[in-house]
């Protein structure tokens, strides 16, 4: 399971390296002034959380996402963790249908499926950390991984 969060940090360093990727096929979504400067900065964020009781952990090298995590998302302790891994099923399932899909959907987003085991408590942090990565990017580069709209609240 440590090369799922391996493979993870990977995606998400050359989803990074790749730029801004807009989707047409859906919606725009209502962006604050606050988040679209955060996703221009190009600032270069590094986010790790680690589950030592499960060896578990998630890097994250997504410009912008720990500014946005500070600034943006959801506190922590806004949902149970039961919540988060509900969505974190079906963010993943879909994330992962992308990944395959190469002709389908923009494969430069799409790298490196994720490897998410529903019968393993990886634990709060890295559930929560997983979950607004998905709205992150969800909201960063105008795609939808689920039928829930990726919201902040």
């Amino acid at each position: 399971m440590k090369i799922f969060l391996t493979i993870l940090g990977l995606t998400l360093t050359l989803v990074a390296c790749s730029g801004s990727k807009n989707s047409t096929e859906n919606q725009p979504l209502n962006i604050t002034e606050e988040e679209q400067a955060i996703f221009n900065s190009g600032k270069q964020d590094t986010v790790r959380i680690a589950n030592e009781d499960v060896e578990y952990e998630i890097i994250i090298l997504e410009p912008g996402f720990n500014t946005w995590l500070n600034t943006v998302a959801t506190p922590r302790k806004y949902f149970e963790q039961s919540w988060l891994e509900s969505r974190n099923r079906v963010l993943v399932a879909n994330w992962n249908l992308r990944a395959q899909q190469t002709n389908r959907k923009d494969p430069e987003l799409y790298i490196f499926p994720i490897d998410y085991d529903q019968r393993i408590n990886y634990g709060y942090e890295v559930n929560y950390l997983l979950y607004n990565y998905f709205v992150f990017f969800q909201r960063k580069y105008n795609q939808r991984l689920g039928p829930f709209y990726p919201r902040i609240n």
